[in-house]
């Protein structure tokens, strides 16, 4: 199930999800030119940007041992820019791009920056509470757009998005309720979640998807637009 659009007009320019959207692709490219040659010398300063830049639970608690820096608050931010692949930062972007507008729009340009910067600390910090001696790396923006996903299912329940459906040979595009989208999409994080926290637990790493972080920010963003939502005078 791949949202493509939905059916509501923005309201104003989306600036700061469009400002969002070039920096995550400006830092990715500025990524991937780390990795030309296709050489170990390559993959290795590819793969020491993402630790040093990307948020690692265990330098978050103070369970490893870490460099002055980047300092490691900092680094919850800048993992927000960071992705692991074409694939990961195009379907992230595709979802901060259909979702992202009317947000903004409902919150504000001001409003919607904080907003969206906060869910992504909440996802790290969700992360973090499940493996909190993990040396893996988290990267990328998917736990700031959890956020705006629960925003978006608050404020826009009954908004209507362009899906492709593929299963197997049968590929179709069809028109699903927005809650029916992300209702789906937060039950997958959360069954997917149950199922890998006992080797978090057990094991204290968190490699592949971070599925906590995408609750946490979800939440976040749940809570947070009762917060930041700007309450329209009553007309008599």
């Amino acid at each position: 199930m791949l949202p493509l659009k939905d059916d509501i007009p923005s309201q104003s320019v989306p600036v700061v999800t469009l400002t969002l959207i070039a920096l995550n692709v400006v830092i990715f490219l500025y990524q991937a030119s780390l990795q030309v040659g296709g050489d170990a010398g390559a993959a290795r300063a590819a793969d020491q940007f993402a630790l040093e830049f990307g948020a690692v639970p265990c330098r978050l608690t103070g369970r490893c041992v870490t460099d002055d820096f980047p300092p490691p608050l900092l680094t919850i931010f800048t993992s927000m820019f960071l992705h692991g692949g074409l694939f990961h930062i195009g379907g992230n972007m595709l979802y901060l791009w259909i979702f992202g507008d009317n947000v903004e729009a409902t919150l504000g340009h001001v409003r919607f920056l904080g907003f969206y910067l906060v869910s992504g600390v909440a996802a790290a910090v969700a992360q973090t509470g499940v493996a909190p001696s993990s040396e893996v790396p988290m990267i990328g923006a998917s736990g700031a757009i959890s956020g705006v996903l629960g925003a978006y299912l608050l404020l826009f329940p009954y908004a209507t998005v362009l899906t492709l459906i593929t299963f197997g040979f049968f590929i179709r595009f069809v028109h699903v309720p927005a809650v029916i989208v992300l209702g789906f999409w937060i039950v997958v994080q959360f069954l997917s979640g149950l199922l890998s926290y006992g080797g978090l637990a057990g094991h204290g790493e968190g490699g592949g998807v971070a599925w906590f972080a995408h609750i946490g920010g979800f939440v976040a963003g749940l809570a947070l637009v009762f917060l930041l939502r700007p309450h329209r005078p009553v007309r008599l």
